[in-house]
């Protein structure tokens, strides 16, 4: 039984270790089992729901994101890697699941309040904005994906999608696929920044990118939040909430030398400069291949868009069979 993955990211900027640790290195695990087809979506539109007065934000960062696939081991032999924009037939699905979705739902929908709450829209909520999960949705059935890995905050948002795909079916006969959540392990669904505010994001700029030098991982470490109170190295140190050990928890190889480390920590005379210096050790070696495969395969951008141009044309082809089935299910494939 072949299972079909959709995921995706916006292209507002580049993708950072949150992003690594939360979906991008399940996608390359996917990728690899011979019974999945995976399509990995940018998705512009989506971004220029609350940018579409700065397309070129989105223009700019698509090769940035897609630079970032590639680097991580995604591999368009066997993944369909494509733009959300080529896809026309998403805008078409779009426009009949919005004739199934009541506003009282979309309102309802929490990572919509909790996101219009955030960008402080006020009543200058772009409708776009408004109503992408329904968007959401027609990006998922269009593809007949079985799994859509989602973080814990995205849940929400699939169960819209099966809504729709329930409504549907019910209203027009079995079409639509309803997708199941592949959620992430405990504990690896949000990595926090390296302020130890809330997740890591691009708009709170506590990140650590994929794409980030050497130099630049190094300057991050050696500022992120440890413990307040762990002002002299001979004081007891706090484990938990220092974002140093949570980082070398996710990343560290060597579990009984960081469990070491905590000991000796906790008990005081160990400073915050060693640990962070063993931290940059290790997402070093993480990043550094990660990193090189970046800058080699951005010296040819032309070959990356001629990628894209292809996974684009495969993925519309699905999407296009898919919107055959709705409109004769519907009654209005009239030629």
């Amino acid at each position: 039984m072949t299972d079909i993955i959709l995921t995706g990211d916006r292209p507002t900027g580049r993708l950072h270790l949150g992003h690594y640790v939360g979906s991008l290195r399940k996608r390359v695990e996917m990728q690899e089992n011979p019974d999945n087809k995976l399509f990995v979506m940018v998705a512009d539109m989506q971004a220029l729901t609350d940018n579409a007065k700065n397309p070129q934000k989105v223009s700019d960062n698509l090769l940035e994101v897609v630079l970032d696939y590639l680097s991580i081991g995604l591999d368009p032999e066997k993944t369909t890697i494509f733009i959300q924009s080529q896809i026309p037939q998403l805008a078409e699905l779009t426009m009949y699941f919005l004739n199934l979705v009541s506003v009282g739902r979309v309102k309802r929908n929490p990572t919509v309040k909790a996101e219009i709450e955030q960008k402080k829209f006020g009543e200058s909520i772009p409708t776009g904005f408004f109503v992408y999960p329904v968007s959401q949705a027609a990006d998922i059935t269009a593809f007949k994906a079985t799994l859509v890995p989602v973080g814990d905050d995205q849940k929400p948002m699939l169960e819209q999608t099966q809504e729709i795909v329930q409504t549907f079916n019910n209203t027009y006969g079995e079409v639509l696929v309803e997708p199941k959540a592949v959620l992430p392990p405990k504990g690896m669904g949000r990595l926090p920044g390296i302020d130890g505010n809330g997740k890591m994001s691009k708009s709170l700029g506590n990140g650590i990118y994929l794409a980030d030098s050497a130099e630049t991982v190094q300057k991050k470490v050696m500022s992120m939040y440890t413990d307040p109170n762990h002002i002299h190295v001979e004081d007891p140190g706090q484990v938990e909430g220092n974002m140093v050990f949570t980082y070398l928890d996710v990343f560290g190889k060597d579990k009984e030398k960081i469990e070491e480390l905590k000991a000796h920590y906790r008990r005081g005379g160990l400073g915050d400069v060693k640990i962070k210096r063993y931290l940059i050790e290790v997402l070093e070696e993480e990043l550094a291949p990660i990193r090189a495969r970046r800058e080699e395969l951005s010296k040819n951008p032309e070959a990356i868009m001629a990628m894209l141009e292809k996974g684009s044309k495969e993925a519309a082809k699905v999407a296009a069979q898919t919107l055959k089935e709705v409109k004769t299910a519907m009654g209005i494939n009239y030629f």
